[in-house]
């Protein structure tokens, strides 16, 4: 991944493998102390908003890694994109 992003121009941001990407509200930012791993979506207990398990990581991994590079609030684009 790495070889094919310099080669692209790209920049690859690491992240910590233990971050609670999962267990983060991309909404409020509330994190739950367990969350089951065959719970595919679950209801935050402070915002109420329903967090699919893996669009809710994916946003909270986008705003980690733009962090990391100081990018700041970092929004994914609307249009699907298939590689």
């Amino acid at each position: 991944l790495e070889w094919i992003a310099k080669k692209k121009n790209k920049l690859v941001v690491f992240i910590d493998r233990w971050c609670p990407s999962s267990k983060t509200c991309s909404d409020c930012g509330h994190v739950l102390e367990s969350l089951d791993l065959s719970v595919r979506e679950w209801r935050c207990p402070s915002c109420q908003s329903v967090n699919g398990r893996d669009e809710n990581a994916a946003r909270n991994i986008q705003a980690v890694g733009a962090s990391t590079v100081s990018l700041g609030n970092v929004r994914q684009s609307q249009t699907a994109i298939a590689v």
